[in-house]
């Protein structure tokens, strides 16, 4: 059947445009891929794996000893000074005693062998980050205390009880010599059932010597938060070179005890 001519017309219009078209469809589609590339689709990236959850932050706060008294000191918060430069057991104990004027408390306490790291600071108050200013108002409840880390392989607690019955007067009631307030009362904050039962034990002893005149007015506490006092405070006797701010009462032949000789 002959083509009419608008169709010959037609076809020669458009049919070089449709070849070339088609040309360039088979060529893209056989060429190679890119360097690198397999031609497939990427694989879905798949989602990340369920990481464990939190283990939730331990309630023991390193700055604070535990229940037994115990404070691991090469803890990075531990803050309290060290006697010396010579490095701390793993494991030591705690106590805190308030006996009048922390300058000189502090500096009696850092003469006895085996104590290793001392500071001073305020406890037993209501108000929560105290400045020393606001104890002295009076209005806070605080006192003033000292903070004592000791090796208890080198000095007993007992001891540590004796040396603060020693260097100041227990019957004076917030007060220390010409020092007056609620913040000078003498107090003996413990960590344990076994701090608490030697300084009770030391206690009822003295009382029961009568070597006081007036009963014994210390007070025997669980320890409460400890609030450290600001850093011109500690070590003042050091840092002043003062022998000594404090009245101690202990007798003129009593020197500090020697440390525990070291287990075999």
């Amino acid at each position: 059947m002959k083509q009419s001519s608008s169709t010959r017309g037609f076809a020669a219009r458009h049919l070089p445009g449709f070849l070339l078209t088609l040309a360039v469809f088979a060529v893209t589609a056989c060429a190679p891929p890119p360097s690198g590339s397999t031609g497939a689709e990427p694989p879905e990236t798949p989602p990340p794996a369920a990481q464990p959850a939190d283990k939730p932050a331990t309630p023991t706060d390193p700055t604070k000893p535990d229940d037994k008294g115990t404070l691991v000191t090469n803890s990075p918060a531990a803050s309290a000074v060290p006697v010396t430069k010579a490095p701390m057991p793993v494991r030591t104990q705690t106590a805190m005693f308030g006996a009048g004027c922390f300058w000189g408390v502090e500096g009696i306490f850092r003469k006895q062998p085996g104590v290793l790291a001392t500071e001073v600071g305020f406890a037993g108050g209501h108000v929560k980050n105290v400045t020393y200013k606001q104890v002295c108002t009076t209005d806070t409840g605080h006192a003033e205390v000292v903070r004592v880390v000791f090796d208890p392989e080198k000095v007993t607690y007992e001891r540590l009880v004796d040396l603060f019955f020693k260097l100041h007067d227990p019957t004076q009631v917030n007060r220390q010599g010409p020092d007056i307030g609620t913040q000078y009362r003498t107090v003996i904050y413990f960590y344990s059932d076994e701090q608490k039962a030697a300084a009770e034990k030391k206690k009822t002893a003295l009382e029961a010597s009568k070597k006081f005149k007036r009963p014994i007015a210390t007070q025997i506490v669980a320890a409460p938060e400890f609030y450290r006092a600001e850093d011109y405070h500690q070590q003042y006797l050091e840092k002043t070179g003062r022998d000594s701010c404090h009245l101690p009462v202990m007798d003129d032949d009593e020197e500090p005890a020697p440390a525990i000789p070291a287990k075999p």
